[in-house]
């Protein structure tokens, strides 16, 4: 169970980001990414996290010497919007990718490719859907569910943009299924229905789930 402390962060947030939340994702929120969600059981990262998670109770960790990360997807391909262009999926994508390199990159050394005695991450960004009581939302699309909360005091919307992440994570030799994850988190509240959403509106959601992910590294370092 080691290594399931190291997975869970990844993914692939105790959010560092003040003001962000997040809670463990439900099954009617699965995007289909991972194909058998049926292994998951809810667990606590170690930042105190909720996140969905299962790993192979036969890995031997120390056969991992690197760690390869994948270039990030968006599950299910997104259409883009107005509020949600093109240019903000592929800068969220493009930030998962960095700040996953960046944190991970400080635990193990980071391969070029996948191989004998690499461990692979392949992680995506997903369709989440909104389970809070009163609130409504106005445009569901992968990657951020933009929902209108009603201040009962001035009666003025507040759009709550959430992000989900699934991973896997694969043995570089034989592509052996090694652990799964999933979760998401809130980021920075837009102002209006009318603002667009960009990558720094949820890139505390992503610096939380890559430091998770470090704090998890070193935890196993010390044992």
């Amino acid at each position: 169970m080691k290594l399931a402390s190291m997975i869970g962060t990844v993914c692939i947030a105790s959010l560092v980001l003040t003001g962000c939340s997040s809670k463990v994702t439900q099954p009617d929120e699965y995007s289909g990414f991972l194909g058998d969600y049926s292994r998951l059981k809810e667990e606590k990262s170690p930042s105190g996290a909720e996140v969905m998670r299962w790993v192979d109770p036969k890995i031997d960790l120390k056969k991992y010497t690197s760690l390869y990360i994948e270039p990030t997807q968006l599950y299910p391909k997104p259409q883009p919007t107005v509020k949600i262009p093109q240019a903000t999926l592929s800068g969220i994508t493009s930030y998962y990718d960095q700040a996953l390199k960046r944190e991970a990159g400080k635990s193990l050394p980071l391969a070029t490719a996948p191989g004998p005695g690499v461990l692979v991450v392949r992680a995506a960004i997903t369709a989440v859907s909104s389970k809070t009581e009163g609130l409504k939302p106005y445009e569901v699309v992968p990657i951020a569910l933009v929902a209108a909360a009603v201040s009962t005091a001035s009666g003025i919307r507040d759009q709550e943009t959430t992000l989900g992440t699934e991973a896997v994570f694969l043995d570089g030799g034989n592509n052996a299924l090694v652990a799964q994850v999933v979760r998401k988190g809130t980021g920075k509240p837009l102002s209006n229905e009318s603002q667009v959403m960009k990558p720094d509106d949820v890139k505390g959601v992503i610096d939380g789930w890559a430091a998770d992910l470090h704090q998890s590294f070193l935890k196993l370092k010390s044992k």
